[in-house]
């Protein structure tokens, strides 16, 4: 379980720098590695980053409450737990790739699929 809490914070890491680094070609390396005062309008690329990654935000908290609950509470199911962390984590990867690359009905599907995945790992405390 602990592999799957990190790899969900690996992907977390990894929205968290995807927007800065689409920025990377509207401002260039010089002005990037700067104190950014002003920032340039962001690209289509890089606005689907941020939202992306506000979804992301928003569903952490909870994917850790339950991994690391898992690994305290003596009676829980870890392989649902483990379950549902794999499909959280892989389906949170792909979910940020359908949205950068806008495949609407495959992006909710993944939302879907992380949304059972922690719903999984909620009952395995149970």
């Amino acid at each position: 379980m602990l592999f799957w809490i990190f790899a969900g914070l690996a992907v977390f890491l990894i929205n968290i720098y995807l927007p800065a680094a689409l920025y990377l070609p509207t401002e260039g390396f010089k002005r990037h590695i700067g104190p950014r005062d002003e920032m340039p309008e962001p690209g289509i690329m890089a606005n689907r980053a941020r939202r992306a990654l506000k979804n992301y935000q928003e569903n952490i908290p909870f994917f850790l409450t339950f991994g690391i609950l898992a690994l305290i509470i003596e009676d829980a199911n870890m392989q649902y737990a483990i379950w549902g962390a794999q499909a959280f984590v892989i389906s949170r990867f792909f979910y940020t790739l359908f949205y950068l690359y806008p495949i609407s009905l495959m992006r909710s599907t993944m939302f879907t699929i992380g949304f059972l995945g922690m719903m999984l790992m909620a009952y395995a405390l149970i």
